[in-house]
């Protein structure tokens, strides 16, 4: 009986306000709160039943959003919340930290309700803001990681096209840059998940028979990148057909290295490790086809995105948010039902359509249900603690 009450004890949300205290608080509930509602209103607008607003036609809203908004939130509050482990120096808190999500806010709101090219010159801002908050830490302890300062900088590139394209400035579909900001996502994903993956694996199963390469890691990062810039510019078929195979073998040889087997009784982990496969899957798709199988593009891009990405973030932002609230490093039966719901989505919005054409329609409203449902329950359990102090009473 005591163990139970002390547990419930150390699960319970402290008293005060905290969510301005680390990077990762305000960005990961903004984040979880685009994509449960961002995602409701993308199906609303689908079946009629609500028209587009904003300066952006709906498909390409719903596009700029997932990756320039919901990605770009969690990459902001993870990376807020890393640099200042990995220099030991502070990174935007208190009033700063509530300007810079401010600022994220305001780009949203932007683009439901502000024309073009005001709606740009807001959206655009919020990433060099970023970049630069980041390189202050990073370079002053000449840190590695200024590589991830250079990626962001690459975002904001691709959401200055994306709004030129918009505003009819330049002679480019607003999905190309949209594309090109998944891909640099999915870049980042690669090179953090090689990290952190088979690391948490290794200390939290110690049996885990993990193998590393570092040569392996190179050739799967590098050959993804080249095979998805491929894709960008329009590159021969054949070409990029033969890229994407290559890649997704290396990347499915990647994560068999990382023992995923030995994480089926550890959710926490083994949403990681299904997540990061989805990668290979998208590209293996892709050099489908564009070796001439009538496999939309976008399905392709979407095992990318909604498996990969999005199944990728969903762990990350349940196991970073535990780590530094001072919560158990162990998901009850709501997580695990967000994790489950996510790839349900993935599997609905990629497989289905292949496997069943004309269900189109219906994958895709049942996939956006399931994301949004997943997204929904991390607000339920986390929120309460995004927005108060940690329970250990430890800064951060």
């Amino acid at each position: 009986m005591m163990r139970i009450s002390r547990l419930a004890e150390l699960t319970r949300p402290p008293s005060g306000f905290g969510l301005f205290n680390l990077g990762f608080r305000p960005f990961y509930l903004l984040a979880a709160l685009l994509a449960c509602a961002g995602m409701v209103l993308w199906l609303a607008q689908l079946a009629g039943h609500a028209a587009p607003a904003g300066p952006v036609a709906g498909v390409h809203w719903h596009g700029h959003e997932m990756v320039f908004g919901f990605a770009v939130a969690v990459l902001t509050g993870f990376l807020f919340t890393a640099a200042r482990n990995w220099t030991g120096l502070p990174t935007p808190s208190g009033l700063a930290l509530g300007a810079i999500a401010a600022l994220w806010i305001a780009g949203r709101v932007a683009l439901l309700m502000v024309p073009e090219p005001w709606a740009g010159f807001v959206d655009v801002a919020f990433l060099p803001v970023v970049a630069i908050a980041l390189w202050l830490p990073l370079q002053r302890a000449r840190n590695r990681n200024r590589l991830f300062v250079g990626l962001l900088l690459l975002l904001a590139a691709a959401n200055v096209v994306f709004h030129l394209a918009v505003a009819g400035i330049v002679a480019v579909s607003p999905s190309v840059p949209t594309r090109f900001g998944l891909y640099l996502v999915v870049t980042i994903v690669t090179i953090m998940g090689g990290r952190v993956i088979p690391s948490f694996t290794a200390n939290a199963i110690p049996g885990a028979r993990i193998r590393k390469s570092p040569a392996l890691d190179r050739a799967a990062i590098g050959s993804s990148i080249i095979a998805l810039a491929c894709i960008v510019v329009g590159a021969p078929d054949v070409l990029t057909g033969v890229l994407c195979g290559i890649a997704a073998m290396l990347h499915f040889m990647r994560v068999w290295n990382w023992n995923p087997a030995s994480t089926r009784s550890a959710p926490i982990l083994w949403i990681l490790h299904l997540s990061y496969a989805w990668i290979p899957v998208g590209l293996a798709l892709h050099a489908l086809t564009a070796l001439g199988l009538p496999i939309p593009v976008m399905l392709a891009d979407h095992a990318l995105a909604v498996g990969g990405v999005g199944g990728v973030i969903i762990g990350m932002i349940t196991r970073t948010a535990r780590g530094h609230s001072g919560l158990p490093l162990q998901v009850g039966k709501f997580e695990i039902a967000a994790y489950v719901l996510v790839h349900v989505a993935a599997a609905l919005r990629v497989l289905l359509p292949i496997a069943w054409p004309a269900g189109y329609p219906v994958a895709l409203q049942a996939a956006g249900l399931c994301w949004s449902t997943a997204f929904a329950l991390y607000l339920w359990v986390y929120a309460p603690f995004l927005v108060r102090p940690r329970l250990d009473g430890r800064p951060g």
